[in-house]
């Protein structure tokens, strides 16, 4: 008994801690989200608007779904990266005048720290303790004088989760027009992928609120804003074009 109840709470500290380690993330994939189904279901809207058929309209739709969310995960991989890679040179250069200019870079600690209230033995005491190790003594010039802190997120894992979110969620809109390619619906296919995609952006709206801490009617209500005004641009478009091409 005592076995299987430790069993069991290894098992959740297991689930706890894969759980804690990812969640950070969930901004990632909420962002993709937004953005793959407000831009897959314009290019469906503009589709219609031109009166195409399901086949151009999943044809278009997978290509942008693809090639969308592969350039958006390596633009967010570039951008983590870039922010990774700025901290960690100014960081050295802060290594750097630690060990070629610790007087001045004690000064800069005493002015810091004088400018918060310390002074006195207090104020010295501060500068002797934080000055006593070399990582400490940088880490708190990064923070307080640079105001530049350590980015904990793995480029990676963020352009991979941005670009699965970006499918799972961007698919939506164009599951309609798959299900109707290979049996026929009698049915109004762009008002089932709009109520489709209504019920993708409920959803990610509702986990942008949960990510920004944000009302959750707010989050929804402006989710499913963008999306349709996004839709209405690229449907007026559409149509526009195919009476000035097509007749």
């Amino acid at each position: 008994m005592e076995s299987t109840e430790l069993h069991n709470e290894n098992t959740i500290d297991k689930h706890t801690g894969f759980l804690k380690k990812y969640e950070k993330y969930l901004g990632e994939f909420v962002y993709g989200g937004i953005d793959g189904c407000v831009t897959t279901f314009a290019v469906v809207a503009g589709s219609v608007g031109a009166g195409l058929g399901s086949d151009i309209i999943i044809i278009l739709g997978f290509a942008n779904l693809l090639a969308d969310g592969f350039a958006m995960s390596v633009g967010a991989y570039l951008s983590n990266k870039t922010k990774k890679d700025n901290y960690n040179k100014h960081k050295q250069i802060e290594y750097w005048e630690v060990d070629n200019l610790p007087e001045l870079e004690k000064e800069e600690i005493r002015v810091i720290y004088k400018e918060q209230g310390f002074e006195g033995e207090l104020l010295e005491e501060v500068v002797k303790v934080i000055t006593s190790d070399k990582d400490r003594w940088v880490n708190v010039m990064m923070k307080e004088e640079l105001v530049m802190f350590e980015e904990d997120k793995s480029p990676v894992i963020i352009g991979g989760v941005t670009y699965v979110s970006f499918i799972i969620i961007g698919v939506i809109p164009l599951l309609v027009y798959v299900v109707d390619y290979i049996y026929p619906l009698e049915s109004d296919l762009f008002l089932l992928s709009s109520i489709l995609t209504g019920i993708g952006f409920i959803i990610i709206g509702w986990l942008k609120a949960f990510v920004n801490q944000t009302p959750f009617w707010k989050g929804i209500l402006e989710t499913l804003l963008l999306g349709s005004i996004a839709a209405i641009v690229a449907y007026f478009i559409g149509d526009f074009l195919e009476s000035i091409i097509v007749n």
